[in-house]
């Protein structure tokens, strides 16, 4: 082959790092070699900040942009994502590094020149094959993150308690069988991240961390919880899923806990005193255990929105559970329940919540749900649930595949006004004309789940309305009429086929709750959103949004922003997936100024 003698050795081929990356960093302070298929990390990267730049040697007479004594020290280096074995002691010719990323390597041990980055905030070793940390990892005395989680780790040195800064720590999907005491020294952690490990228990001890918020120990061999735990002022979400618990702990103190998820048990009794003192508590997540009874103290927690209580061996429930005023979820099945009928609990928790707050009323044991047929009883109203309209006031003809709603049905709510109406999943293609026969009592209407392409304007004089749910539709747009519905709180017209979001919505200003995931929307008005005082909740996940507008950061009624599953860059999942206020604020700190 002529051209044998110019080819390169393929060794030879350039650096595996571009000489363009290592000058942009020399700028900028940050270097990015994720995802290159490094074995090792060459030389002259860890000697960034001392040798001079190629260039100097070749032209000394380079512009001032390319000064290379004005350099930046390195202070982030991320390596993920490579094929790294180990790192070398070289790391300590890199002191100015705050942030050192190694996760999703091959890395069986760390360097003990690690600790001499003494000024590292954010250290992340996780998914590598590490069997234990040198003592000298414990001299990181600004380390604020330490990300360990799947390795191989067996034991942490006793010492741990050094690492006083840290407020994050994750060891989750180790081989742990024990925390060291000196654990309660970590007076700063806020996240605490033990899950899926071998501890048998917890040192009571790891109730002196103060700022502590989010507790993790699911999938562990607990069998209990150290009582102290009950002292934590600061928790707010505690996981204890998984594990071998026979009982929950009392939570005197923790009048900040927003969510115990304590699944997959073997809890046998709840009792009242678990519960009292939970003001803040929002989920209480207790499926899959051995409970027999829900004490009535359950109605202390008023702020609960979600409880699921699947798969126990409850048999009766307080009827109180009714007047839990934030329930939006309540999980049931899979209990022998006596007292409700299996096809109630398949319709939803809002149904459950009517009827339970039905049977406080008439607590009578022994009555019939539905009147039995009679000779007195009209042929037409055999089919209708009689019980649920004048107990509930509720008109219900869901789930019959219907093409249209009978006329006896609209007959004889003129004698028994209701105030909701249920004709989800059904195959309406319209929404039936006689429902503006209610107008002076309907509250509550539910069209999702049938094949309505359009809502006529003549619906719009439901001015009651406060809920209407017409998801799984096949919906484009709605009327401009519909701003006559003033007193409409929660909409919901998921999965249906908008693909501009629709702008009658911006003018009804009394919505707190918008649900318009799975559609086609690609842009948002900010500007008209801000009026919105109520509105606490927008759903728009998997549409078309391209961007989203950094003056959305300036909507602050928002408590809950789902953006997820849309093609946009910016904000990144990392920071979705901090959640509302997280999102909020990067979006207010990108408005042009």
């Amino acid at each position: 082959d002529p051209r044998a003698g110019f080819r390169q050795p393929a060794a030879e081929l350039g650096p595996a790092v571009p000489q363009g990356l290592i000058r942009a960093a020399r700028k900028s302070g940050q270097l990015n070699l994720a995802g290159r298929n490094l074995t090792e990390v060459p030389q002259h990267v860890w000697r960034i900040n001392l040798d001079t730049p190629e260039e100097a040697h070749q032209n000394l007479s380079f512009g001032a942009a390319d000064r290379w004594w004005e350099q930046t020290d390195l202070t982030k280096l991320i390596l993920a994502s490579n094929k790294l074995q180990c790192l070398s002691e070289d790391v300590k010719l890199l002191p100015a590094l705050t942030v050192l990323d190694v996760h999703d390597n091959q890395l069986s041990s760390l360097p003990s020149a690690l600790g001499q980055l003494e000024n590292l905030q954010k250290l992340d070793l996780s998914h590598n094959k590490l069997e234990s940390i040198p003592e000298e990892l414990l001299q990181l005395s600004r380390l604020k993150s330490l990300l360990l989680q799947h390795n191989e780790l067996s034991c942490l040195p006793d010492g741990f308690g050094q690492l006083v800064s840290l407020e994050e720590l994750d060891l989750s999907n180790n081989h742990l069988t024990d925390i060291p005491t000196s654990f309660a020294l970590l007076i700063n952690l806020v996240r605490l991240n033990l899950a899926s490990n071998q501890l048998k228990n917890l040192p009571a001890d790891i109730s002196t961390m103060k700022s502590l918020r989010q507790l993790d120990c699911t999938k562990n061999y607990l069998e209990s919880v150290p009582s102290k735990l009950a002292t934590m002022a600061s928790l707010e979400q505690l996981y204890l899923r998984k594990n071998k618990l026979r009982a929950l702990p009392e939570f005197p103190s923790c009048k900040l806990l927003k969510e115990l998820h304590a699944g997959e048990n073997q809890i046998e009794a709840l009792n009242s005193e678990n519960l009292k003192h939970l003001n803040s508590l929002s989920v209480l997540e207790l499926r899959d255990n051995k409970i027999k009874s829900i004490p009535d103290e359950i109605t202390l927690l008023q702020k609960l929105e979600r409880l699921d209580l699947a798969n126990n061996d409850i048999s009766r429930l307080p009827y109180t559970l009714g007047n839990l005023p934030q329930l939006k979820f309540l999980a049931l099945e899979g209990n022998p329940l006596r007292t409700i009928r299996r096809d109630l609990l398949q319709k939803g928790t809002q149904e459950l919540l009517k009827y339970l707050r039905s049977k406080i009323q008439d607590d009578v044991p022994g009555q019939n749900e539905e009147p039995p047929v009679t000779a007195m009883t009209l042929p037409s109203e055999s089919r209708i649930n009689m019980h649920a309209i004048t107990t509930l006031k509720l008109l219900d003809y869901s789930e019959k595949q219907a093409a249209a709603i009978p006329d006896e049905m609209f007959s004889v709510v003129q004698s028994h006004p209701v105030t909701a109406v249920n004709f989800s999943k059904n195959q309406l293609m319209e929404i039936p004309p006689r429902i503006v026969e209610m107008k002076e009592s309907l509250c509550d209407v539910n069209l999702g789940f049938n094949k309505i392409s359009s809502v006529s304007s003549e619906f719009c004089v439901l001015h009651k309305l406060t809920h209407l749910d017409i998801r799984n539709n096949s919906l484009t747009s709605l009327p401009e009429e519909m701003a006559e519905l003033r007193r409409l709180q929660v909409i919901n017209l998921a999965f249906n086929r908008f693909k501009v979001f629709p702008s009658v919505l911006y003018h009804l200003l009394a919505l707190e709750t918008i649900l318009l995931s799975n559609n086609q929307v690609g842009s948002i008005d900010p500007l008209q959103l801000k009026k919105m005082d109520n509105l606490g909740t927008l759903d728009l996940q998997n549409n078309d949004l391209l961007q989203v507008p950094p003056e959305l950061g300036n909507c602050e009624s928002l408590r809950t922003l789902l953006l997820e599953g849309n093609p946009f860059r910016t904000p990144r999942a990392a920071i979705l997936a901090k959640g509302t206020a997280a999102v909020l604020e990067y979006l207010r700190s990108r408005i042009p100024t």
